[in-house]
């Protein structure tokens, strides 16, 4: 096949490159020559950064610069109404860690923010849940047992008892008589907040112990989009751990190495997958029964491990120079003594 020697068109960036070579390897006058326009009139760009500009830059918030805190959702949250004076606006604040679900009432002051009462989901294992400590079903214990702690630091638990068995059904606290139920408002934090996402599962447990959360049903589990309606038994088998059993059925018939590994602390305490909803529900009647906070048993260390020595302070200084330099001088006898 014959090849085709014909010119192809030049592109324009390409001979824009060329005549820039040409421009650094000649010299002056021979670049005039080539060149089809003055170097003079070549496109100037403006600083757009001046002085100016970095004199008057502000860095943002620690915590925005850290990635943490969406200040934008903050201010939202914690603006209280200017005829309310100094009143506390309560946050339900839920965080998750790889091993831990933190749950919070916080109301925020010009010092900081003021912690009313904690839950975590290290404290389940108390109330005989040992196992499963990050998923929906634990993250609704630990909403419950905030909600409940914190009534009873109020005294206002045997007023306000919630939702005493969990059906999956949406439930809303009605106000009763002497006073109205103690009102937060959910904080998600930088979580995204999609449809049966963990945090949901703690805003029902703290809504079924008897708070007052603002609240849609739209993002529990178990909500359909195409119906527009919340399908309670799905949010209830969530809420009972009724996935993790079903996992745990389908692993166990279909890959059995893997159910030993993946659910060998549940194997290890005897937890079938038909006993989930039962455990849960002890659960969460334990957690009715005494919600309050009990300090850990755990001695603290009598000695505190260093990583690095110990400051001498003057007087151990000068005694061990002293020490050093009666040491040295001692050898040095001794050599003359041996000579």
């Amino acid at each position: 096949m014959a090849q085709n020697n014909s010119l192809q068109p030049t592109h324009p960036n390409l001979i824009k490159h060329c005549l820039i070579a040409l421009t650094l390897s000649l010299n002056p006058k021979e670049t005039q020559a080539l060149l089809p326009f003055s170097p003079s009139a070549m496109v100037y760009v403006k600083s757009q950064k001046s002085k100016a500009y970095f004199k008057r830059y502000q860095v943002k918030f620690k915590r925005r610069r850290e990635g943490k805190t969406d200040y934008r959702a903050r201010i939202r949250l914690i603006n209280q109404d200017k005829n309310k004076y100094n009143t506390p606006k309560y946050r339900f604040v839920v965080r998750f860690s790889n091993k831990d679900i933190v749950a919070q009432i916080i109301s925020a002051s010009i010092a900081g923010d003021i912690v009313l009462a904690a839950a975590y989901a290290h404290e389940l294992p108390r109330y005989g849940l040992e196992v499963g400590l990050t998923n929906y079903a634990a993250a609704y214990c630990t909403g419950l047992l905030l909600a409940r702690r914190v009534l009873k630091t109020l005294e206002m638990d045997e007023e306000y008892e919630g939702n005493v068995e969990a059906t999956g059904e949406d439930y809303s606290v009605e106000p009763a008589e002497s006073r109205r139920p103690f009102r937060a408002l959910l904080d998600v934090g930088l979580i995204r907040t999609t449809t049966g996402n963990r945090v949901f599962g703690a805003l029902k447990g703290a809504l079924d112990g008897g708070l007052d959360i603002p609240h849609s049903d739209k993002r529990f589990a178990g909500f359909d989009k195409e119906k527009k309606e919340l399908d309670a038994e799905v949010h209830r088998k969530y809420v009972f751990g009724g996935h993790v059993a079903a996992y745990m059925k389908i692993l166990a018939e279909d890959e059995p190495e893997k159910y030993q590994s993946h659910f060998s602390e549940y194997i290890k305490r005897g937890i079938e997958a038909d006993g989930i909803e039962a455990l849960y529900k002890k659960v969460h009647a334990a957690i009715r029964a005494d919600p309050s906070l009990k300090k850990s048993e755990k001695q603290p260390p009598k000695e505190h491990k260093r990583y690095n020595l110990k400051k001498l302070t003057y007087e151990e200084r000068k005694a061990k120079l002293i020490a050093r330099v009666a040491a040295i001088n001692s050898a040095a006898d001794n050599d003359e003594d041996d000579e």
